[in-house]
């Protein structure tokens, strides 16, 4: 089994989703798209994993990258490609496959819980998902759901935390793959918008609770990892 990763940028890595496929012995590679690595052919590989990053969809102009990207995702799913979009991941599935990407109502920093819907649980890509959970969220964006795929769930703060499209890929806008220590890396490098809001945890309670939330996440994101290679 050959896992490929997209990488936007260097605090944003497949984090525990790197321990899974290793802990499997599958074989694996990596385009860190900040360092203009080249992308790799349809061949190469069997699940392509999107992660996310500080940009936005539409930010061409600063990151030329993005426009290739965005076709090279184009191609991977009429390739027919298993495919994982995690946050800018899954706004950037959302919107090749011709959805809306807007600013969300309200950013959403934080532990948060998601309500899966009735349909998405009926997939094969959520089977074995709890009907509810906490997510690690950090976002300003959010996306429509692309015509012909199914919502995969809401939180309080915003209204579609992910999707699923023709049963071989899901995007989800929250985090299931960040570690304790993956959250204070990308708390290092974006805490500057952690302010005093509705849906903005603090440093402190997001740390603290990092420790005891990230047993149930990482159990889910290998449960998804799972059920993606066999979908």
């Amino acid at each position: 089994m050959k896992i490929h990763f997209l990488e936007h940028a260097p605090f944003e890595t497949p984090a525990y989703i790197e321990t899974i496929v290793r802990n499997k012995n599958y074989s694996f590679e990596k385009t860190r798209l900040y360092s203009l690595d080249p992308l790799p052919g349809h061949t190469d590989f069997d699940l392509l994993v999107i992660m996310g990053g500080p940009m936005n969809v539409n930010e061409t102009g600063k990151y030329p990258w993005l426009e290739k990207e965005k076709q090279f995702i184009a191609s991977a799913i009429e390739n027919g490609k298993k495919i994982i979009g995690i946050c800018l991941g899954a706004q950037l599935l959302a919107n090749v496959l011709g959805a809306k990407v807007q600013k969300n109502e309200h950013k959403e920093i934080g532990w948060y819980e998601v309500h899966c819907t009735a349909e998405s649980k009926n997939t094969t890509l959520l089977e074995n998902i709890p009907d509810s959970f906490f997510a690690f969220h950090w976002h300003g964006d959010t996306f429509e759901i692309p015509k012909g795929a199914i919502c995969l769930g809401s939180s309080a703060a915003c209204r579609n935390q992910g999707f699923i499209y023709k049963n071989n890929i899901i995007g989800l806008q929250f985090h299931l793959e960040l570690t304790a220590p993956d959250i204070s890396v990308l708390i290092k490098n974006c805490g500057d918008e952690i302010i005093k809001s509705n849906y903005i945890q603090s440093e402190e309670e997001i740390i603290s609770r990092s420790e005891i939330m990230t047993s149930d996440t990482k159990k889910n994101m290998e449960i998804i990892f799972e059920n993606a290679l066999r979908s």
